[in-house]
């Protein structure tokens, strides 16, 4: 008789079935789900890569129910609540929905340890393959190879940028990193790569497997000037886009290679142009270059790594003059802290370094003292991009709330705040709701309405 458990005591009871949080492999977590005996009856996406899965993902998601059908979504990690993780047709499943899930993978593992990550990635899994979804979308975790969703044989299987990331688990460049992403790919199946410099190792394994490569720039291609954007494919274009809701010009490079992944499926899931439109322009994925409304302007980014700190900071530039940005900073213990801080020390005046709230982070001064050794190597000359400003200064916070209320309290109408550097950071000013700002020295509140924080926003193992 398994005992019944709130959401809450399930993750609890998830972090105590193995004695590692990262157990590379799939023959346990393959042996779960054929006793599980589910499977999908609808096309099923697959989307790896470094940068942009989360952003590749929600459009996937938005263009496909703008075509009227409806979609089966897993993706992460999560910013405060687990349940942001499982989405059907657009909507989070409920805690108590969720629930029978686990204990059908409690019954089926029969005493198998498993991690975490896996045994709550079944979880999800069994609630959208009882969903009967039109198609399903499911973001890879850490790598490829060994990541759980690598049970799944999906019919179109989408790579993302490619960077230094888990260099511990996924080697330490990126050919070796490519090539454990490049696993997800099935022979006879399309592939869309929407790197434009694909590591060599990634292309090698999808040749060997007889996958149906698509690369951007010889399969699908696109183009644009400051009011629209052009997308071409195999057989397929469309002229005068809007540019996605998704803020950043990397998001071009997602969404071309989603409108690829399209094509390549038409046959089974045909999207018609008026669907696209209205899916770009409707998307919406919190803490990916989100701009809160209100004064002073306020930026969410969940960035942590160096290509996707550059791509943060080319917005941010991109965004005009502001007389003075504030950064408020949390980042794993983990991470190379080091390569991405240059690219932001142009633009901030003043540093609020925040500990977060799990082992992996690096605490709040150990961050202090790395953006103090990186505008050190600036003032040298020893940093590959512009002088920060003069005068910066530096604080330290316990979490992020409070930094992000030392910031506000500070600034005036016309600056900027951006939070970034882990989606724990991000989820630490979200757990209270959307701040709202709406004072010149920016008095946050609560948005009326927004969900408080649970125990379902402590860490999630495979933030980043």
């Amino acid at each position: 008789m398994i005992p019944r458990r709130t959401l809450d005591e399930w993750l609890a009871y998830c972090e105590r079935q193995h004695t590692k949080s990262i157990d590379m492999g799939l023959e346990r977590v393959a042996a779960v789900w054929a006793r599980m005996g589910r499977r999908f009856e609808a096309p099923v996406i697959t989307v790896a890569g470094t940068n942009g899965k989360g952003s590749t993902c929600a459009m996937l998601e938005c263009i496909a129910r703008q075509a009227g059908y409806r979609t089966a979504l897993h993706i992460k990690p999560h910013l405060v609540h687990f349940e942001e993780r499982c989405r059907v047709n657009g909507e989070a499943l409920g805690a108590a929905e969720l629930i029978p899930h686990f204990e059908a993978v409690e019954a089926a593992r029969a005493g198998t340890p498993l991690t975490w990550h896996e045994f709550t990635t079944l979880a999800i899994l069994d609630a959208l393959a009882e969903a009967r979804s039109d198609v399903v979308i499911l973001e890879v975790g850490l790598g490829g190879r060994l990541d759980v969703i690598n049970i799944i044989d999906a019919d179109c299987a989408v790579i993302t940028g490619i960077d230094l990331d888990h260099m511990d688990y996924l080697g330490p460049d990126r050919e070796s990193i490519g090539w454990e992403k490049a696993h997800i790919m099935r022979g006879g199946r399309p592939a869309i790569v929407g790197d434009p410099q694909p590591p060599a190792r990634l292309l090698e394994h999808g040749a060997m497997v007889g996958a149906d490569l698509w690369l951007l720039g010889r399969d699908f291609n696109f183009s644009g000037d400051r009011q629209q954007w052009h997308w071409s494919g195999r057989s397929q274009r469309l002229s005068g886009l809007a540019y996605p809701a998704l803020r950043g010009a990397n998001q071009l490079f997602n969404a071309a290679g989603v409108l690829a992944a399209f094509e390549a499926l038409r046959g089974r899931l045909p999207i018609n142009a008026q669907a696209v439109r209205n899916g770009l322009a409707f998307v919406e994925l919190p803490g990916r270059f989100q701009i809160v409304p209100g004064q002073p302007t306020l930026v969410l980014d969940v960035s942590h790594n160096a290509q996707s700190v550059a791509s943060l900071a080319l917005n941010l530039d991109a965004m005009g003059f502001y007389p003075r940005t504030s950064a408020v900073f949390g980042a794993m213990r983990d991470k190379a802290i080091a390569d991405f801080l240059p690219s932001m020390l142009p633009l901030v005046d003043t540093w609020h370094c925040t500990s977060l709230p799990t082992p992996r982070a690096a605490h709040a001064d150990e961050l202090a003292q790395q953006v103090r050794s990186a505008l050190a190597a600036a003032a040298k000359g020893d940093a590959p991009h512009a002088r920060p400003p003069r005068d910066v200064r530096i604080q330290t916070h316990d979490e992020p709330a409070a930094a992000l209320r030392a910031a506000l309290a500070a600034a005036d109408a016309a600056d900027r705040i951006v939070v970034f550097g882990s989606f724990f950071t991000v989820g630490g000013v979200l757990k209270e709701g959307l701040p709202r700002l709406d004072s010149p020295h920016g008095r946050a509140s609560d948005a009326p309405g927004a969900p408080g924080a649970d125990e379902r926003g402590r860490e999630p193992p495979d933030a980043a």
